[in-house]
Order: C-alpha cells, then structure tokens, then sequence
C-alpha cells in the first residue's frame, strides 16, 4: 500500500524519506477503527452503558482525535491550530496545567550553533538543572538532556568519565565537558526513523513529533552522542513545576513510549533568547547562536579559537564544537 499525497508542508521543509514511507500503524489503524468508532458511537448514543461524566467523554474524544492525527508536517496551518487547541485542553484535564504550546517555525536567516568552552566550565551543573526545570523533564526517571563528565586533565575518554560524580567542585586534576544533542548536519538518527518521527528542520534544530514516535528506539541505537531519552513510563513533573510555555516539538506533554531529546529549547531559541542552559551557565562557558550571523558570539569562537567536536570521524558534523581559552 503506498502513501496517500501530503499536502502543504512548511516552506523550506524537505520532506526527505517521509513521503515514500508506507502507511504507517497510525494511519492503518485509523482505517481500520473509523467505522467501528462510529459504530460504536452511535450504539452509545442508545445505551446507558456509558456513564461517563462529560469530562471524561471529552477526555476520550480528545485523546482519539490525538492518536489519530495527521503528521506534523502534513498538517495545514488550520489543522495545526486546531492540534495545538487540542492539546492545550488535554493538558487542563490530564494535569491541570495552563499551557501555551507555541508553533513559531525556523526564522529565515538562521543556522544554529553552540560552543562550549572546556576551560570555564567547573562542572556545577546548573545547566543540566536549568534544561530540566525549562523543558519539563520527568522527575522520578530523572531525565537529563546534558550530562557534565568529569575527566582527568589532557585525557578526553567519556567512556571512562563519570556524569555522575557528588563531590564538591571543581576538582583539583580535573575539567568538566559537557555533551547534549549536537544537532549534526548530517543525524544519524534521522533515517533510521521507520515512521519519519524525527526530522532536521531548516535552522539545523533536530525535532521529534512525539505523537508518531512508536518508540522502537532505531534512533537512540543509531546516535553516537547518547543524545535521546525514552519514556519508561509517562513524564512525571509536579503541577507547580511546569513550565507552561511550551512548543509543539520541544517541551510539551510528552507519552510514555516514546523518544526525546534536547531541541536547543526551541521555545525560547525561535523568539530570539538563548537556550536554558545557556543562560544558566555561571561561568559563561557556553555560546549559543546564529552561525548564518558574521557578527554573532559563535561565529567569531569559530574564527579565533581552536576547536574541536567528539568523534568528527563518523561524518555527522555535529553543530556543537568545544574550544578553550
């Protein structure tokens, strides 16, 4: 069975693989149980079987209309809206949360990179806290975008370092480097994607529609930076922790059975601010910016400072360089 045509993709968006991919589990279930929803619904209209208050109906009609939902980037902007409407109220019954989930495309004119000075950072790790708190990371799997690792001076081997050290920093002998998702050029984790839930979009940012991941984890196997994260179980974030300002493919409600992973903080980047982390540093050891932009931060690092990336031999030009002063 062949695709059906997509329509109205995002400008400046290659759809790639995505449209030469088969029907998918979604779309084949949405087939499938179409007509017995509506049978169902009209044998519930005449029984009294279903006694459910008018929020929980509502619940159910949401989350159906949430499971079988087009893809983001086949969406028209009028589908969009009415997702992202959708969503908002999932998230006022499910947690009670106010959220605003925002849509703001990649800006023309923009690239993004980061830079992360080894010689400043002293491993106090406020921006792995600062990526939590901003992007609404599950609490009781302790989820974290960043790890700091803890190495000894003049050796770079993460697989002997420790992300997980609790003593008093920095430590005499030591430098800290931190890792996240690198954003590559060239991700690797992209086309291995058997149902196209994962993309780069235009301004470099690599993104996951959390409502097509089905969570078979190609991605996370296939990326060589320990980048993504999956849900166990459902996100769990006290009511008072959340972050209410929220984006489509970033830091919104996430489910269990599916992949995540750092976005740059998408939310606050395609407003013009800085990612979490970035802000959080109190060192000032990482630059975030426009690589598009001569005058940017990031672009005179590239022009004056020696720099490296991790594992530059597997081809994945990753967008996250390390220097020192």
């Amino acid at each position: 069975m062949s695709a059906d045509p997509v329509p109205d993709l995002p400008p400046g968006v290659d759809d790639g693989t995505l449209l030469q991919k088969p029907v998918d589990r979604r779309e084949a279930l949405g087939l499938l149980m179409a007509g017995l929803a509506a049978g169902a619904a009209a044998a519930s209209a005449c029984t009294p079987l279903n006694a459910s208050t008018p929020e929980q109906r509502e619940l159910k009609l949401l989350e159906w209309q949430e499971f079988t939902q087009k893809h983001y980037r086949r969406m028209t902007e009028a589908e969009r809206a009415e997702t992202i409407q959708r969503l908002e109220r999932l998230a006022k019954i499910r947690h009670n949360e106010d959220a605003t989930i925002a849509t703001t495309d990649a800006q023309p004119g923009v690239l993004f990179g980061y830079a992360f000075n080894v010689s400043k950072c002293k491993g106090y790790r406020r921006c792995v806290e600062a990526c939590i708190n901003e992007n609404n990371l599950d609490r009781h799997q302790d989820t974290q975008y960043i790890r700091i690792f803890e190495m000894e001076n003049g050796v770079v081997n993460l697989d002997e370092a420790d992300p997980t050290y609790q003593h008093e920093v920095p430590l005499e002998g030591h430098f800290y480097l931190g890792t996240q998702c690198f954003q590559c050029a060239n991700p690797p984790c992209v086309p291995v994607c058997p149902v196209g839930a994962t993309w780069q979009e235009p301004d470099g940012i690599v993104v996951i529609d959390y409502n097509w991941c089905v969570g078979c984890r190609a991605c996370m196997a296939a990326c060589p930076y320990w980048a993504r994260r999956f849900n166990w179980s459902a996100p769990d974030v006290p009511p008072e922790e959340v972050n209410p300002n929220q984006h489509y493919l970033g830091n919104r409600d996430r489910k269990k059975g599916c992949v995540e992973k750092c976005t740059f903080c998408i939310h606050r980047t395609r407003e013009g601010r800085l990612p979490a982390c970035a802000e959080a540093c109190p060192t000032g050891a990482r630059v975030f910016g426009n690589l598009l932009d001569p005058d940017s931060e990031i672009r005179w690092v590239l022009a004056h400072k020696t720099v490296f990336r991790l594992k530059e031999e597997l081809g994945t030009e990753p967008r996250f360089w390390y220097f020192s002063d």
